[in-house]
């Protein structure tokens, strides 16, 4: 059976590099795809860590970071509630539960809300104004299933239904996310997670603010009304592969540090380190830190890439019969506000 997923596991990274390989980040593709709220993290924990939790995630903080981690939740239920100050006064909402499902596996579900607030309607006639304000509406709402099929491997999939409404346009569309990790890879300690996301077709606007109304002189027929067909815009797939090493020190003690490679389709590839120190599961200290080595420099001369370090903590108590985390985290941003990030996560 060793043997068995071993050569899994081997598979599955050699079609991750061959894929890494066909989809090496192309320059000209940057900032061209749609649905970019799909790469809004969520969840202190794994943000805190940079990215790097999708090797160690479990129970329903997974269902973002790596869909196989819902496969290794220890309750019965889990419930994650998390918001997101973002940047330009954009706030980020997030929920998510988790329910096992017997043999079957376990089933989880989320939505994520991003609000902008309020925005001023402009038009070429009236750029400064007209006095009409409008609230784009950008929801993601996904079903996860995951399975630990031994007790060294899970595996996941979700779906996510997404929907973007600005004034009277829409564009709903659907993402497909599959996730695997392996835990003590050969070594006690060693972890490898693997996952494809954002697969799906692409997203195209449509709605009566896609109206324009013509004048063509000299051919006596008035203003005439058409149709401006919005370009369709891909989804932003991308494929992650991370490993990671969990070491407990005593009995009080534990540590575990991870990295990933990301490989985007439609932005500079992302390389994430992080990790977490553990005090009797009860206190919890956390960085990480990303970085794009191909991103374009700025007239300063350095990387033009928005995110370097984070930062956070967290606090577990277990009552009776219910465990509940509270994990704050801090993104720093170039050019910008950083993110603050709050969770509260309830376990039974």
């Amino acid at each position: 059976m060793k043997n068995t997923l071993m050569r899994s596991v081997v598979c599955l990274v050699l079609v991750a590099v061959v894929v890494l390989g066909a989809n090496a980040a192309n320059q000209s593709r940057i900032g061209t795809a749609g649905a970019q709220e799909l790469l809004i993290p969520v969840g202190a924990r794994g943000i805190a860590m940079g990215g790097s939790s999708m090797v160690f995630a479990t129970g329903v903080e997974a269902m973002y970071w790596n869909p196989a981690g819902l496969g290794r939740q220890t309750g019965s239920a889990e419930a994650l509630i998390s918001s997101m100050s973002y940047f330009a006064d954009i706030n980020v909402i997030y929920g998510a539960i988790g329910v096992q499902a017997g043999d079957i596996g376990t089933l989880g579900f989320s939505l994520k809300s991003v609000n902008f607030g309020d925005i001023p309607v402009t038009t070429a006639d009236l750029p400064d104004g007209t006095g009409q304000m409008y609230s784009p509406t950008y929801l993601t709402l996904s079903a996860c299933y995951a399975k630990a099929l031994t007790d060294r491997i899970a595996v996941g999939v979700t779906a996510s239904l997404i929907t973007e409404r600005i004034l009277d346009m829409s564009s709903s569309g659907i993402a497909f996310d599959f996730g695997i990790q392996y835990q003590n890879l050969g070594v006690q300690g060693l972890n490898l997670g693997l996952a494809v996301k954002n697969v799906g077709p692409g997203m195209q606007f449509s709605g009566t603010n896609l109206q324009v109304n013509a004048d063509v002189t000299g051919t006596g027929r008035g203003i005439q009304p058409y149709y401006v067909q919005a370009a369709s815009a891909e989804l932003p797939s991308a494929l992650e592969i991370g490993v990671g090493y969990t070491r407990k020190f005593d009995e009080k003690n534990s540590a575990m540090v991870g990295g990933m490679f990301r490989n985007n389709n439609f932005q500079d590839d992302e390389y994430n380190l992080g990790g977490e120190y553990n005090f009797s599961d009860i206190f919890f200290l956390r960085g990480g830190y990303t970085f794009a080595p191909q991103a374009t420099k700025d007239l300063a001369g350095n990387r033009g890439y928005l995110y370097d370090y984070t930062l956070g903590a967290g606090l577990h108590y277990s009552l009776t019969g219910i465990d509940l985390s509270f994990d704050y985290a801090y993104r720093h941003m170039k050019y910008f506000d950083g993110n603050n990030v709050i969770s509260l996560r309830v376990g039974f």
